[in-house]
């Protein structure tokens, strides 16, 4: 199922100031900044923006050659490399869907989306690749070395030139968990990414000569828009995989970072560590997004950051991004979201489907040219998310009904109320209960299990595994913890595991959950 918000370019209301500006194909972000200023700045490289240019054409020249035809899904499973890094414009310019795999999954969620998106080769290194097992890669999907492939795509003499592709293409596919099942695959257009980057550099007033400091992982739509945003306003990136708060504070003294985002967990690390003057005083933005800010970490990041500016957002991958919080605003207003970025048209739906009052909760719906194009292969769950937008809308199309309960107050500053679905949010990973739960079944030592977020000022949500074992059995603790360890993602692994002999049930015979929630908060105290 796939469907097109098109016709925006000449929208222009009373509500909405800005024009939304035509749409390009992506990979021409590679021409956006000036040819001599740095783009990318990597370990024992920088990279100006004539070499970013004729980088990502020898890489989509290479990818050409590889026999793939146009729209089919080219796989990246790395760490911030250089073709990490490219592959979003190298992708584009070859007319091929990028699915970039987040470096620290395993292998059975590896496999999941290699066999989900149809992906007919995937680039990783070489330990990635040998931990990959008989049946996780699909027929027809081939495997490249990272580092004999850049040698030979670095050696490129005619690299492709600038793409024409229709800003309306599929051009990446990203992949987010649901609270039920496995991960999906959110459709992106060159101009759902495009728009994006456009709309997070203006409000963020991003400049060349800004520079960027790239923490989050790039198969996250947060940290790709990192990239883009900042090349379309001429920045340089610097990519960072860090191990430690303190490689972030050494990185931003090093490279006299202007830009840093990163989630509240992370936010939460960073302001206990000392900051050097040096580490502090270029800095002119910090962004948050993953969840909310608590007024105290507000006032934490205001005593280190004087003369910086603090943007709280929110968003969902199948929006790109919502809302901000404009700086002037968050040390009165420190629990808001904000109001929408440009692009998008934000409504809070009450239960009756009509526009909400002030104060009165609803659904936060999104509408606009940022709006992807559905769930790959999966018109089911699309029909769920992606609906017409509600009669008011100015935008009109198809809007994301994001499952999210707000409130918008008298002042137009929306406020978050909680989630309708059961999806765990711990340090601002997006994670999937059954995706836990399908782990622990599998193993066969357990007879019912259940998997939930308890709310944690730290980590966001502390995941919290209740086990039964199989009937006459005892439980091994040990061997689950094995279990959990080889399978899952450091992200995923429970903080506690709770054993009961009997799970309490709802009149319906279901699982619990609100009484499995209530056990885990006593325990806690």
């Amino acid at each position: 199922m796939v469907f097109m918000n098109k016709g925006f370019v000449l929208h222009q209301t009373e509500r909405f100031s800005e024009t939304v500006p035509p749409a390009k194909p992506l990979d021409h972000l590679a021409l956006c900044g000036k040819q001599d200023d740095i783009a990318l700045q990597l370990r024992g490289e920088t990279i100006d923006y004539t070499m970013l240019n004729r980088r990502v054409g020898q890489l989509a020249r290479w990818l050409q050659e590889q026999g793939l035809a146009a729209g089919d899904r080219i796989a990246t499973w790395l760490p911030k490399t250089e073709t990490a890094c490219l592959m979003p414009l190298a992708a584009a310019r070859a007319g091929l869907v990028h699915v970039p795999v987040n470096p620290l999954l395993k292998h059975a969620q590896v496999a999941h989306i290699l066999s989900d998106s149809g992906a007919k080769c995937l680039i990783s290194n070489s330990s990635r690749l040998k931990s990959l097992g008989e049946g996780d890669v699909p027929v027809g999907c081939a495997l490249h070395d990272e580092k004999p492939a850049m040698e030979v795509w670095g050696a490129i003499r005619r690299p492709l030139g600038a793409s024409e592709a229709d800003p309306d293409a599929l051009v990446a596919i990203l992949y987010t968990s649901g609270s039920t099942g496995r991960p999906k695959g959110v459709m992106l257009s060159h101009a759902n990414l495009w728009l994006g980057a456009v709309s997070v550099a203006g409000y963020l007033k991003v400049a060349t000569g800004d520079r960027t400091l790239c923490v989050m992982p790039l198969s996250f739509d947060y940290g790709q828009n990192q990239l883009l945003s900042t090349w379309y306003a001429g920045g340089c990136c610097v990519p960072l995989d860090y191990l430690t708060p303190r490689d972030v504070i050494k990185a931003c003294a090093k490279h006299k970072i202007t830009t840093l985002g990163a989630i509240p967990p992370l936010w939460v690390q960073l302001v206990e560590q000392e900051w050097p003057a040096e580490a502090s005083a270029s800095l002119r933005r910090l962004t948050n997004t993953g969840g909310a800010l608590t007024p105290q970490l507000v006032r934490q990041l205001r005593k280190i950051f004087r003369d910086g500016d603090i943007y709280a957002m929110y968003g969902l991958t199948e929006a790109f991004r919502s809302t901000y919080l404009d700086p002037a605003l968050i040390d009165d207003n420190p629990l808001s979201i904000g109001k929408a970025i440009p692009f998008a048209e934000i409504m809070v739906v009450n239960d009756a489907g009509e526009k909400a009052v002030p104060e009165e909760e609803g659904e936060l719906v999104h509408a606009g040219p940022l709006v992807a194009q559905g769930y790959w292969q999966d018109p089911a769950r699309t029909a769920e998310r992606f609906r017409p937008a509600p009669d008011f809308s100015e935008f009109g199309g198809m809007a994301v009904w994001s499952g999210d309960r707000v409130r918008r107050d008298r002042e137009g500053l929306i406020y978050f109320v909680g989630r309708r679905d059961a999806m765990i949010k711990s340090s601002g990973n997006r994670i999937s209960p059954a995706e836990i739960e399908g782990v622990v079944l599998d193993s066969g030592l357990a007879a019912e299990t259940v998997a939930l977020g308890i709310a944690d000022e730290r980590l966001g949500h502390e995941i919290v595994l209740f086990v039964r074992p199989q009937l006459g059995q005892l439980l091994d603790m040990e061997q689950l913890k094995l279990v959990l360890k080889s399978e899952l993602p450091n992200f995923m692994m429970p903080h506690r595991v709770i054993g009961l002999e009997d799970f309490p049930k709802n009149p319906n015979g279901k699982l619990d959950r609100a009484a499995l929630k209530k056990i885990a908060e006593e325990q806690a105290t």
